[in-house]
């Protein structure tokens, strides 16, 4: 996209930035969740790595949770890895697109952390959801990102996204 790669960044205070993702999980073997050159976590996380069998987090990827019948967060359809990855992915030095477009990527705020919070699935329901919103606040995520389609447009009283949006500290 030729966007300048020298922007001014701050990584003592990135790091200290806590993202919660809602999405479909994480594949945290990706490159873009390396911790390498990153600090301790935190010591405001109060959260937990519960991505099941397998799962393993770091000083990037600092907590997980699943609200599926999976009992995983790990990403089974990419959505969450590649939306996680735009909010927060380490750069990753000859990127491409399978073998086309060669380039750097990285995320918004790539010194971020990342807490994944699992609730879309095929059986995804508006308590894995409000579960999740309620999760990444008590566990102290400083911004939320979620990136669900709820497949039909809803009255803002019965939108599960926006009432749990509206939850707060």
């Amino acid at each position: 996209m030729g966007l300048s790669g020298s922007v001014e960044r701050r990584p003592a205070v990135e790091s200290d930035v806590i993202i919660g993702v809602i999405d479909s999980g994480i594949w945290p073997e990706s490159e873009s969740f390396d911790d390498e050159g990153f600090g301790p976590v935190p010591t405001r996380w109060k959260g937990a790595c519960e991505g099941g069998k397998d799962f393993i987090c770091n000083r990037k990827i600092i907590g997980a949770r699943s609200y599926s019948m999976e009992i995983s967060a790990r990403d089974n359809v990419g959505l969450g890895t590649h939306v996680a990855s735009i909010v927060a992915g380490s750069h990753v030095r000859d990127a491409s697109y399978y073998d086309i477009a060669y380039g750097t990527a990285r995320g918004g705020v790539p010194s971020a952390r990342l807490s994944v919070y699992k609730a879309y699935d095929p059986d995804c329901y508006d308590l894995h959801i409000l579960s999740a919103f309620d999760d990444a606040i008590a566990d102290g995520v400083d911004i939320i990102s979620i990136s669900i389609n709820m497949n039909h447009p809803a009255e803002l009283i019965n939108d599960t996204i926006a009432i749990g949006a509206f939850h707060g500290k």
